[in-house]
């Protein structure tokens, strides 16, 4: 079997999760123009409600997935309605200040919930790995891939072709025209909070799943900050991309790098590429690039 394939494989496979969790960032950027610093915390609650729905209630893995989806929603919703739209017309660094807060008060009250102690989930998808022949993809790492792609077309196909969609394109590319042509803004916004936040817990999930959950785990989404801003702050596609991107580099640079230089390399990776694609393309690989005339 070749070690390069084989690398190159699961970071695909890595990068696609990583490329989901970048959606909750940009969904929510696109239509309102903030960076939610908060979607880290979003992940880790949502993976502490749907494993405490499967181990409290006995349910299904479907049922606590959608009750999970369910809590998703209407807490974007909460969140955009009672702090967000309030800071309406303030200055943007002011409205990044309180997601940032917001992330620690998510972090405090699952901390103050659930404790800190390392959870696993229960087996809930079939533990045997894929085998290509030239390459075998975890059970972990594979469920999470599907899972991934099924939830990343699923917004594609409602950003592209569904009226909602159309609203938030509208929304993201101009909020006066889209007001003039009878759309909630506000509406706009509150869903695009909803859809950010279901994409991050789906990725807590993925990500408990695979590696299992404690308060911290939200940690990842600063390696999925560097993934979106490589892509482009407000490009789907790009987030995709740039998720592949950042999975594979992290892979390579865990197998050849690592060991010559004595570890941690693996972890710096995403980052230095990210210095280098900004030196070059300073709005990311395909961020809209914005001219301000003075």
């Amino acid at each position: 079997m070749d070690i390069l394939l084989q690398v190159i494989i699961t970071g695909v496979a890595t990068g696609g999760v990583y490329g989901l969790i970048a959606l909750g960032y940009v969904l929510i950027y696109k239509a309102t123009s903030i960076l939610n610093l908060a979607t880290g915390s979003f992940m880790t609650l949502g993976a502490f409600v749907c494993l405490t729905i499967l181990t409290g209630s006995g349910a299904p893995f479907w049922v606590a997935l959608l009750g999970t989806l369910a809590f998703a929603f209407v807490l974007g919703i909460i969140v955009e309605r009672v702090i967000l739209r309030q800071l309406i017309g303030e200055p943007i660094i002011s409205v990044i200040m309180v997601t940032i807060g917001l992330a620690f008060v998510v972090q405090g009250l699952t901390h103050l919930i659930w404790s800190p102690d390392y959870r696993s989930f229960p087996e809930i998808f079939p533990p045997e790995p894929l085998d290509l022949n030239f390459a075998i993809v975890p059970s972990g790492l594979l469920w999470g891939f599907m899972f991934a792609l099924i939830g990343t077309i699923i917004f594609i196909l409602i950003f592209k072709f569904t009226r909602t969609g159309v609203a938030m394109r509208a929304t993201a590319n101009d909020q006066q025209a889209a007001l003039s042509m009878g759309i909630s803004v506000r509406w706009i916004f509150a869903l695009s909070w909803s859809f950010g936040a279901i994409a991050a817990v789906i990725g807590g999930i993925v990500i408990g799943n695979i590696s299992g959950i404690s308060i911290y785990m939200g940690d990842i989404g600063l390696k999925v900050l560097a993934v979106i801003i490589l892509g482009g702050l407000d490009s789907i596609g790009g987030a995709i991309l740039g998720g592949l991107i950042i999975g594979i580099l992290e892979n390579l640079t865990g197998i050849y790098i690592d060991p010559l230089v004595g570890g941690g390399a693996k972890a710096v990776a995403p980052f230095f590429i990210l210095v280098i694609i900004l030196m070059i393309r300073p709005y990311g690989l395909f961020g809209k690039e914005i001219i301000e005339r003075v």
